[in-house]
Formats: structure tokens, sequence, C-alpha cells
């Protein structure tokens, strides 16, 4: 893939690829506990991106997912890694997705609620991310439940305790391991909803760096760059996005 010098500087006109990574997705990306660094697949993915550029690397790092979607929104980074959704997509264009992650409830083991259609119920609460993909998802589905934010995703299930909520929602591990750290926590069986986890840039960079940054995540699922990352980063509950439809 040879990339246009225009198309270059649409993405760093400073030399510098700026990428917003969102610590409160643990699928995503993490904290390296020996260095500190932030490591996982969008953090693997941005480098190869700075590489094929032939440009150096910023890491821009939030602990939400609205704070990374704002970045890039703002244009204080030029590309970042997201759930696709329509609300988002009004400043950003993105790729199809990369990665496909599960999105479940978590209730206490004395719920009544049994499945996920249980859960949209007057009197409900519903635990979430502020400005996560759940967080937009659910706002829009849910008609009878009310919607409770919590200030990051990694914080859903401490709000759904101190608050003495009903469900918390967000992604399946995330909401598994802190059940394990939790006792009295289950899972309702199945999901609510899959997430399409995909990159995207400023839709002001213009039509052709869409275009290479969509070829590139197609490139980097078919060689199984993807596939192989998540593999190093250890992580379960998430699968490769299948090939995006020909043009």
């Amino acid at each position: 893939m040879t990339i246009d010098p225009a198309t270059v500087r649409a993405f760093a006109p400073n030399g510098t690829l700026r990428a917003s990574i969102n610590l409160g997705n643990p699928i995503l990306a993490n904290t390296d506990k020996a260095s500190g660094a932030p490591v996982g697949v969008s953090v693997d993915l941005a480098r190869a991106f700075a590489e094929r550029l032939g440009v150096a690397l910023e890491l821009v790092v939030f602990d939400a997912a609205g704070k990374s979607v704002e970045a890039v929104a703002i244009e204080q980074a030029d590309i970042g890694f997201f759930a696709i959704d329509p609300v988002r997509g009004a400043q950003i264009a993105f790729t199809e997705a990369y990665v496909l992650i599960e999105g479940s409830y978590l209730v206490r083991e004395s719920s009544p609620l049994q499945h996920n259609d249980d859960v949209d119920r007057e009197g409900t609460t519903v635990a979430v991310g502020k400005g996560s993909a759940y967080d937009l998802y659910l706002t829009r589905e849910l008609k009878h439940a009310r919607i409770v934010r919590a200030p990051t995703s990694p914080t859903v299930v401490q709000t759904f305790l101190e608050q003495n909520l009903d469900v918390a929602a967000g992604v399946r591990q995330q909401l598994e391991a802190d059940s394990r750290t939790h006792a009295g926590l289950r899972l309702l069986p199945g999901r609510f909803m899959v997430i399409q986890q995909a990159m995207g840039t400023p839709k002001t960079r213009g039509a052709d760096a869409a275009d290479v940054l969509r070829g590139f995540v197609e490139e980097m699922k078919a060689s199984g760059f993807v596939a192989d990352a998540l593999r190093r980063h250890g992580i379960e509950g998430a699968s490769v996005a299948p090939a995006a439809p020909a043009a």
C-alpha cells in the first residue's frame, strides 16, 4: 500500500500521528504493569499505522470512551479506536469493524431478572459508563428502565454496588472480572448487543484519508495481525470482525 504524501499530511500535518487510546475498554487497551505504558490491540494497530505512514506516533490516552471520541471529533487526535455509532459518525469517518465485542448485563444473585429482555421495565435502574457505546445504544433502546451513568466503564460495577442499582451493563470481559472480585453477582445469559470496534479519523481529513484507513483495517484483519494481537495480549470475549463487503 503506497500512500500519497498529501494523505500522509492529512493524517499527521505536524509529522506525528496522534492516536487516541481508551483505557476504559480492557479488550482494546490496558496499562502494562511493569512499565506503566499503554498496551493492547489498539496500541499495536496505532503503531503499525504510523509505520505505514512513515511518521512518529504519539499516544493520547484517556480513561473513558467518551473522552477518547471527543479528542478525535475536535481534532486533538488524528485517529482513534471506537465502537461504531451513528451519533459519533456525525464528525468521525469510521472504518469497518476490526473486532466484535459482546455487551452483557450483570445483576445480583438475588435479582429476579433472568434474561436480557427482562431488563427494560419500569423501576429498573441500569448502570453504564458515561459516553460508552453501551450508553449510546441503551439510551436509544431502553424505553422503560432508567439509565445511571458511571464516570467511566471500569467504574460501572462500583457505581452499581454503591448506589444499589439493579443492573450493570458493559463489556462482558470486564463484568466477568468484576463478578469474580465481588461475591453474589451473576451475568445474565447471552448478550444484549454486539459492539463493532473500528478505527476512525475526523471527517475533515477528507475522503482519501478515510479510504486509506479503511484499507489498512481490512489488510490488518486479512493478514492475521488483529488475531495475533488478540492472542498476544490474552484477550478473550472478542473476535476478529469479518471482511468488509466488496464495494
